[in-house]
């Protein structure tokens, strides 16, 4: 049987910007029940990702049933629908847990300014007031600015864009010491798998360096998975599609 237990709200008629990833949150290593959606902006609603009465542009949290967690930051204030986690994203297309079970996320941006967020309960991280990125063909965004007092600045963003999808943590010793914990990201656009160095833990995170790595591949990359084997798995997106595994060196 299959039962629907949660409904973007409100219901509209798009072609793009869905999301929509899910991830399950872990406390103390452990999953506890609790689920993250990434949910885009619709495209032409994207005013909507600043309020806080509809679900468009948003990280929302759900446990298995369906129901809001009480301790979701909107959960029985009025302030806003139950179960937002965070506000003020454009289009999430990756998600995944960090090593230290922080939710790490990244977003398309327009023509340029694609980010990097870690959302954290009731913040808004900006779309579409601020951005990195301007319209395409040109063109003010928002505010035209890239920061303001009560939004959050993203810990990573790409000008020009790479169009990010895709998203996992490398928790296996199978590539040594130098890859373990790092961050990998397909890029559509950029068509090559993106390698991110960070250091620090929860609000402290932050990029130290990046690599770009199966850059004469050619094709876009939608997907990047550890595999049971430990191993890195990258999907590409073609009409000859492959699914591609990366070996150790040596």
């Amino acid at each position: 049987d299959v039962q629907v237990i949660f409904s973007q709200q409100p219901k509209y008629a798009s072609s793009a910007h869905f999301g929509c990833r899910i991830v399950e949150s872990r406390t103390d290593g452990k999953a506890d029940g609790h689920l993250l959606l990434t949910l885009g902006d619709r495209f032409r609603r994207m005013a909507d990702a600043q309020t806080l009465d509809n679900h468009h542009g948003k990280v929302v949290r759900i446990d298995k049933q369906g129901g809001v967690p009480k301790d979701n930051p909107f959960a029985g204030n009025g302030r806003g629908l139950p179960e937002i986690w965070s506000y003020g994203h454009r289009n999430l297309q990756g998600a995944a847990l960090s090593p230290d079970g922080r939710l790490w996320v990244h977003e398309h941006g327009p023509q340029g300014g694609d980010e990097i967020n870690i959302p954290s309960p009731g913040r808004n991280y900006g779309w579409p007031v601020i951005t990195y990125g301007v319209n395409y063909g040109g063109g003010q965004i928002g505010e035209g600015i890239s920061r303001k007092d009560g939004m959050e600045q993203p810990i990573h963003h790409w000008v020009p864009s790479i169009a990010p999808s895709g998203m996992a943590f490398l928790t296996s010793d199978r590539y040594g010491p130098a890859w373990k914990g790092n961050l990998f990201i397909g890029a559509l656009a950029g068509r090559h798998l993106v390698r991110i160095e960070w250091r620090g833990d929860g609000d402290s995170a932050r990029v130290v360096r990046e690599h770009r790595l199966l850059t004469g591949l050619g094709e876009r990359i939608r997907d990047v998975r550890q595999g049971p084997d430990g191993l890195l798995y990258v999907l590409t997106d073609s009409s000859n599609g492959r699914l591609i595994r990366l070996l150790p060196p040596g």
